[in-house]
């Protein structure tokens, strides 16, 4: 309020300056008009004449140049510009003191945002630094939150950071705000089921399989509603159930899809078999072979894999799919001495080491 009030008195200040001059009224001349002079010096002429005191003669010239004179002044005082009325000045000068303030204050309340409250200065210069620590960004968006709740991206946005930083209880709240504010949608509603399953330590309680439910109604081959609607079998002692549910994902999956290695090994784990993965045309190919046929197929092409992998071992996902299909197979033995092999060959690129490891923990081996 100090500073407007500093800013008010300044514009006053400013308006005086340039208006007071106009509010003020012509000054008298000292001694009046010079005509005037002219006409008592001519009065003064026929006083001397007669009195005796000039002659005729002489008093003529004399009215003659004074004449002259008068007729001069005359003349100047009628070139002066006219004089605007006192009055009229006047009330322009209050008419702008008073109506360009009334106007400004009219226009900033239509255009401007007088309800708006001031910002600190180090608020007004800060910027968002991606190298400050993922909690305190993670703080800010939930101080906006408070402030905003029905922002429905940014619910959707800070729903899965809570989940990976394990705040599953704030994850909870974040996708159920997300759905309310953003749309419903299966993907919503299978991270809203994990993030419950997540809270509940990795089981899938009652209302997080209600979730997957929900997104499967909506999505039916949503692969993360799937799999845990599988794992909740597999919770329940039904390990058949689980294995059709995840034998179905990889019929319908296609070879690259990146949650295959999750659901070979969770069907490994319940006992179920795992076709080894081929490619889109081998498979319309084998699906009118006989079973002996279709296993010849699949026995030549990991034949194949495997020489290929002896010969260029760069290749990870290649080794994975080799020891995925002797793990089907039912040859343990090969499978453990593919896992050596691939680790030899990977052996001095860190990465895909990395990989690897990764990729057999996956399947349930010793990552």
């Amino acid at each position: 309020m100090t500073l407007w009030f500093v800013f008010a008195l300044m514009t006053v200040a400013a308006i005086f300056a340039v208006l007071w001059p106009l509010s003020r009224g012509p000054s008298a001349q000292a001694g009046g008009s010079e005509a005037a002079v002219y006409r008592d010096q001519l009065a003064e002429i026929d006083r001397d004449v007669a009195a005796g005191m000039i002659g005729a003669s002489e008093a003529e010239a004399a009215r003659v140049e004074i004449g002259r004179r008068l007729l001069a002044a005359a003349d100047g005082e009628q070139d002066l510009p006219a004089r605007a009325s006192l009055g009229l000045r006047r009330g322009s000068a209050v008419l702008a003191l008073v109506g360009l303030p009334v106007a400004a204050v009219t226009f900033y309340l239509a255009v401007g945002s007088p309800r708006l409250g001031d910002f600190p200065l180090a608020e007004r210069t800060r910027t968002a630094d991606p190298s400050q620590p993922l909690e305190n960004m993670v703080a800010q968006v939930e101080a906006h939150l408070e402030k905003n709740p029905t922002d429905g991206r940014g619910w959707t946005v800070l729903a899965p950071v809570l989940a990976r930083l394990g705040r599953y209880d704030d994850a909870v709240r974040a996708y159920r705000n997300s759905i309310t504010h953003a749309g419903d949608s299966a993907e919503r509603r299978s991270d809203l089921g994990e993030a419950l399953a997540g809270a509940a330590g990795g089981v899938v309680t009652a209302e997080a399989k209600a979730e997957f439910e929900r997104a499967v109604a909506q999505s039916a081959d949503d692969p993360k509603a799937n799999y845990f609607l599988g794992l909740a079998a597999e919770q329940d002692g039904r390990r058949a159930d689980a294995a059709a549910i995840w034998q179905g994902m990889l019929a319908k999956s296609p070879a690259d899809a990146p949650w295959r290695p999750l659901i070979e090994a969770a069907l490994v784990r319940v006992g179920g078999s795992v076709a080894p993965v081929l490619s889109n045309d081998a498979m319309a190919a084998a699906k009118d072979m006989n079973e002996d046929d279709r296993g010849a197929m699949i026995r030549g092409m990991v034949d194949r894999l495997a020489t290929r992998l002896k010969q260029n071992g760069d290749d990870v996902e290649g080794w994975l799919r080799l020891v995925r299909a002797y793990q089907v197979m039912g040859e343990r033995d090969k499978a453990a001495s593919a896992v050596v092999e691939a680790r030899q060959a990977v052996a001095s690129d860190a990465e895909r080491l990395r990989q690897l490891n990764a990729g057999l923990k996956s399947l349930g081996l010793d990552g």
